[in-house]
C-alpha cells in the first residue's frame, strides 16, 4: 500500500495572508473614485461604499471562521470592481470621438484604468488558482497551480513555497505591461484566456491615448 505523502509544510503552519488582496479591493475602489463623474455609473462614491460595506463582513466571516462565506463576498467584490472597470473603459472610449474629456483629465483617467485593471486581474488570479488561499493552504505536496512560477522550477522544488498574492500581483503587472507574461508561463485554459483578456484591456487603454495624443497634434 503506498504511503500517505506529508502534508505540505508552511512555516509555523499559518495560513496565507489575505490582507494584502483586501488592502488591493479598497485600492481600486478608491481609484474609481477619483476618475471623472462622467465615467461611473450613479454617485462617485458608490463603489467605495459598496466595497467597504463588504470588506467589514469579509473580515468578520473570516474571523468567525466561515471561510465559505468569505470566499463567496470576496467573489462579489471582486466581480463589483471587474464591473466598474468595464463600464468606465467602454465610457471613456464611447467619449473620444466627441472630444468629452480634456487632454489632462483623459490621462488620469487613462492610468487610474490601467492600474485598476492590473488590480482586478491580480485579485482573479489569486482567487481562482489552486482553489484560491483556502486551497493553497490545504494543498499536500506541491501547489498545482495554472501558473509555472520560477520557483515551482527549482531543484530540488520546494515544496513549502506557494503564490501568494504579491506573487500574482506581479504577474498582473507584467502582463499589462508587456501584454503577455514574462518570467511566469500560462499553463491553463482559464488562465490564458484571463490574461488576453487583461492585455486585451491594456493595451485598449493605450490606444485611446494614442488617439488623442495624435487629434491634439
Amino acid at each position: 500500500m503506498a504511503a500517505i505523502p506529508p502534508a505540505r509544510p508552511a512555516p509555523d503552519d499559518e495560513p496565507e495572508p489575505r490582507w494584502p488582496a483586501l488592502l488591493a479591493l479598497m485600492a481600486g475602489a478608491c481609484l474609481h473614485y477619483v476618475l471623472p463623474s462622467r465615467l461611473s455609473v450613479g454617485p462617485d462614491w458608490l463603489l467605495t461604499a459598496f466595497m467597504a460595506a463588504l470588506v467589514v463582513p469579509i473580515i468578520a466571516s473570516r474571523r468567525l471562521g466561515k471561510n465559505n462565506a468569505a470566499r463567496w463576498l470576496t467573489f462579489m467584490a471582486t466581480s463589483l470592481l471587474t464591473l466598474a472597470l468595464m463600464t468606465s473603459l467602454a465610457l471613456l472610449i464611447q467619449g473620444l470621438p466627441s472630444h468629452k474629456d480634456q487632454p489632462a483629465i483623459l490621462l488620469r483617467s487613462a492610468g487610474v484604468l490601467w492600474i485598476t485593471n492590473i488590480i482586478v486581474f491580480a485579485l482573479w488570479y489569486w482567487k481562482l488558482d489552486a482553489g484560491g488561499p483556502s486551497g493553497r493552504d490545504k494543498a499536500v505536496g506541491s501547489v498545482e497551480s495554472s501558473f509555472l512560477f520560477p520557483q515551482m522550477a527549482r531543484q530540488p522544488p520546494d515544496e513549502s513555497w506557494s503564490p501568494e498574492f504579491i506573487d500574482y500581483l506581479f504577474l498582473a503587472f507584467n502582463t499589462s505591461t508587456a501584454f503577455s507574461p514574462t518570467d511566469t508561463p500560462v499553463l491553463d485554459s482559464w488562465a490564458k484566456i484571463l490574461t488576453m483578456l487583461q492585455s486585451l484591456i491594456s493595451l485598449s487603454v493605450l490606444v485611446v491615448l494614442a488617439a488623442r495624443a495624435i487629434n491634439v497634434l
